[in-house]
């Protein structure tokens, strides 16, 4: 997923950071280090290398392991910057009230099947009954007959608990479904397991899987923003405290106009 993206940066933007670029000695870098989300890691990655592109004195490590795990880092300030492909949890800001939340851009989660698989479309309550086994075969969802294999994120993902809260309701995941460790993994699974369905974030989606349409809408952006796709989530940066310096002048990038035009070209959804 990780591709150049410099070109998205404008002149003015390389202008407007110039100053704050001179202020670090030549040979001086400032390592910014990013943990968290497999969702949002490889839009860190390429919105690292449009910071970089503008400010070679900073070099940002992007590193996944879960959003739980990103908000941990920050809070426990092991990584300058968590990344969580979901809401902050008031359990995690009262167990750290000084971690500020940054939202960088939303994603759509979509649901995916096997390429073969003929059915194009199920409803928000057919698909809490798949994933919580209650249907459990593709003719109760208007397939043909056959078996259908339920694959989800571990627990502790972002884009499990985003799901959960809002597909799941009060129902859980069943205990049989094939766990996988990343977005990427999953789509994998998917794309080689005939009769599988899954839930992946909108930047992985590919001609592997076969998206398919949630109370009749298919998970597009113009879905998404006319709000007839009903399965969207923030996707955030999480810092301990206020952030500062080489921190601060990233995030205002990414949330300006050049990074939100990269946030677009990597098929996230911008601010």
């Amino acid at each position: 997923m990780k591709k150049r993206i410099a070109g998205f940066v404008t002149l003015s933007a390389a202008v407007l950071f110039t100053g704050a670029c001179g202020e670090q000695g030549a040979d001086e870098t400032v390592e910014i280090t990013v943990v968290g989300s497999t969702t949002v890691q490889p839009l860190a990655e390429c919105l690292g290398e449009a910071w970089e592109a503008i400010d070679p004195g900073v070099l940002i490590t992007v590193s996944g392991g879960g959003s739980s795990v990103g908000v941990n880092s920050a809070s426990e300030q092991t990584a300058d910057i968590g990344m969580a492909s979901r809401e902050i949890k008031d359990s995690e800001i009262q167990n750290c009230p000084e971690i500020v939340v940054h939202t960088i851009a939303r994603d759509g989660i979509a649901i995916v099947v096997h390429p073969d698989l003929a059915v194009d479309g199920i409803t928000m309550e057919q698909a809490r009954k798949i994933f919580a086994g209650e249907i459990t075969d593709w003719s109760e969802a208007g397939g043909t007959p056959g078996t259908i294999f339920v694959v989800v994120r571990e627990e502790g993902s972002g884009t499990r608990a985003a799901f959960e809260e809002i597909v799941m309701e009060d129902d859980i995941i069943i205990d049989s479904a094939i766990l996988q460790p990343s977005n990427g993994a999953v789509r994998t699974s998917v794309a080689s397991t005939p009769g599988s369905i899954a839930f992946i974030s909108f930047g992985y989606l590919d001609s592997t899987t076969k998206p398919v349409a949630v109370n009749g809408a298919l998970p597009t952006t113009e879905n998404v923003n006319s709000g007839a796709y009903p399965i969207v989530r923030p996707l955030n940066m999480v810092t301990f405290g206020e952030p500062e310096g080489a921190v601060a002048d990233w995030l205002e990038f990414i949330k300006g106009e050049d990074g939100q035009a990269v946030v677009a070209a990597e098929g996230y959804l911008p601010l």
